[in-house]
């Protein structure tokens, strides 16, 4: 196993990672580098977001019903510009488009990306850390050509990579091809990606926990049960603290850095049938591939393995529940009545 090096710059990092399958084209690391150009470009715009005239609303909702930060769609046409004519991508799947996204003809490739441009964007106002979540997958259709729905609608474990770019104290971006997990730092400086964090491990337990207390009264029994025996004692250890941003890509990596569990369970309002509320192909997935090659896992608040899902819609929507092994074991015997 090729050993990590603090310094070296992400796009070795990626050529290096490419050595250790044989058989590699070198399609994947050009889509990935084709990333760390995009995530640069939206650093450098969310960092003059105060004195651009991008921050606020555009006008408009997304699929989800959401309103749309300006920040928010200069973000999602960064990424579309950059992957559409990169050559390595077939189709591609954003959180602020109602269908796939085609990529220019001509420029067909062998794998799919689905994204959320800027993850958090509610925060945008008060410069609290958002980011970009990415998931990566082999196409399936035939190729040549353009790809379809089918190509995007994969589960989570066959996955190929999958990572995220957090702009905030600092511009970071975290990635695993499935060979450990690796967080890299910008330097503005210079323009670049410095290894800073190499083979990434999730502590095995923490004590922090995340979870929107604002839906205490909405919680199911299991779910309050849990909390409630996180903010008393474990194991002669003392209570967890919470630590809770509001920003899915900020606060699971902080656990991750760290150690801790982020919950976004289902609950009386959404009711026991309900989907959930994150979503499975560019929030939930790509964090659960990260966590488990981190040596942490992810679920839903049944119990169902994160990566294990078969998505049946771009906006399918799932429970999450994801950190530290063994805080998320415990959180499972909870929520399936156990404890």
């Amino acid at each position: 196993m090729l050993v990590k090096r603090k310094g070296i710059t992400v796009s070795r990092q990626i050529m290096d990672d490419q050595l250790l399958h044989p058989g590699a084209t070198g399609e994947l690391t050009g889509l990935l580098n084709d990333l760390v150009v995009a995530g640069k470009i939206i650093s450098a715009e969310v960092n003059m977001a105060g004195l651009a005239d991008i921050l606020g609303q555009s006008g408009r909702t997304n699929i989800q019903g959401e309103n749309v930060q300006k920040l928010d769609v200069f973000a999602n046409q960064t990424i579309k510009r950059r992957m559409e004519q990169c050559g390595h991508v077939c189709v591609m799947a954003s959180e602020e488009d109602d269908d796939i996204i085609p990529v220019l003809e001509g420029y067909e490739g062998n794998y799919t990306i689905a994204f959320d441009p800027l993850d958090g964007s509610t925060n945008i106002d008060v410069n609290v850390s958002i980011g970009t979540i990415f998931s990566i997958h082999r196409r399936l259709s035939p190729s040549p050509g353009q790809g379809n729905v089918g190509d995007l609608l994969q589960k989570g474990g066959k996955q190929v990579a999958a990572g995220y770019i957090i702009y905030g104290s600092s511009t970071v971006m975290v990635y695993t091809t499935g060979s450990g997990v690796h967080g890299f730092t910008l330097d503005p400086s210079v323009g670049e990606f410095f290894l800073s964090h190499p083979n990434i491990k999730i502590p095995d337990a923490s004590l922090y926990y995340s979870v929107n207390e604002a839906y205490a009264n909405h919680w199911f029994d299991s779910t309050r049960r849990f909390i409630d025996h996180l903010k008393t004692t474990d194991g002669g250890k003392g209570a967890y603290s919470l630590r809770y941003i509001g920003s899915l890509v900020a606060d699971f990596h902080r656990n991750l850095i760290k150690g801790g569990i982020f919950l976004y369970p289902r609950d009386k309002k959404s009711g026991e049938k309900s989907e959930g509320k994150l979503r499975l192909l560019y929030e939930a997935a790509p964090l659960a591939m990260i966590a488990e090659q981190a040596g942490g896992r992810a679920i839903t608040d049944d119990g169902r393995r994160i990566l294990d899902i078969e998505p049946t819609k771009l906006h399918q929507r799932v429970p999450l529940i994801i950190g530290s092994k063994r805080d998320v074991d415990l959180a499972e015997k909870f929520l399936r009545g156990e404890m």
